[in-house]
């Protein structure tokens, strides 16, 4: 498994490669633009550029561009659902600027919709932007943990969401360990491990799980409450994550930390833990 984190691009794009180096990343995740607004400026072509050649210079592969958190295209009430639509073209478009291989969405709020109006405004949500963007770049749906009004916490939701893809091959899955874990599904056990996969199989299929957010949990199985925490130092633990990346069917996935960090520190301390996991 190739592990890394997100990474920071606060200071532009050429800032991310020291980032990603001082922390022995081998793979990658960051934004395109501020995550927390709904403005932003073109991408400047020579930061782009330089930001490109720096890392195909590096070993650092594959590259995962977030959407911001702003966007919420599960209920078409929302008077920001056009304009959430709008912002999946435009970082699905960067995506393909920067070099990234996939896009990450969050599967968004129902908010007063039901379950079926939501599915079905995330589905007609992603053909519109299949048809408005014609590239490579994979669009990767990332599970919730189904707090509040998430959607997306049952695989069976996502299933649902991507029967009604027009262009399914366009459409994967990033797989958020902790999400998963406090939606119901026991992760921190070989025996829940082996079922939860089990199920995700029969359900959405392996060959759509493209990465994995190695996130410990700060809340109970189940809790139904995002909260990321340490890697084993949460409620999955170190067996839990020992299982998890040495798995057969998981093993050669990517794996990109979003644990808690004030500074450098955090994250260094995240990848020694996980890569003494290594078996």
């Amino acid at each position: 498994m190739r592990f890394g984190f997100h990474i920071s691009m606060s200071g532009g794009f050429s800032k991310i490669l020291d980032r990603a180096t001082i922390r022995g990343c081998e793979t990658i995740q960051f934004f395109s633009r501020n995550p927390r607004g709904w403005k932003y400026g073109s991408l400047d072509h020579d930061e782009v550029e330089i930001f490109r050649r720096s890392i195909q210079s590096s070993s650092i592969s594959p590259l995962f561009l977030h959407l911001p958190y702003l966007p919420n295209v599960a209920s078409k009430e929302s008077k920001f659902y056009n304009r959430s639509i709008d912002s999946i073209v435009i970082d699905l478009e960067r995506a393909a600027q920067l070099g990234a291989h996939y896009l990450i969405i969050h599967i968004g709020h129902r908010m007063d919709s039901s379950e079926d109006e939501a599915i079905e405004a995330v589905a007609w949500a992603i053909n519109q932007v299949f048809d408005r963007v014609k590239n490579p770049v994979t669009l990767l749906l990332e599970n919730t943990s189904g707090q509040g009004t998430e959607i997306g916490y049952e695989f069976n939701q996502i299933k649902k969401i991507i029967e009604r893809v027009e262009q399914r091959d366009r459409i994967g899955i990033c797989l958020d360990i902790a999400h998963a874990f406090e939606a119901g599904y026991d992760l921190s056990k070989k025996d829940g491990i082996e079922k939860t996969l089990e199920s995700f199989d029969k359900t959405i299929g392996m060959k759509r799980l493209h990465l994995l957010h190695l996130n410990d949990s700060k809340t109970l199985l189940g809790s139904r409450k995002d909260r990321h925490w340490h890697i084993g130092e949460g409620h999955i633990g170190l067996e839990g994550f020992r299982h998890l990346i040495n798995h057969p069917l998981l093993k050669h996935l990517p794996g990109i930390m979003e644990t808690p960090r004030k500074d450098t520190v955090e994250d260094l301390k995240n990848m020694k833990v996980i890569k003494s996991l290594v078996e």
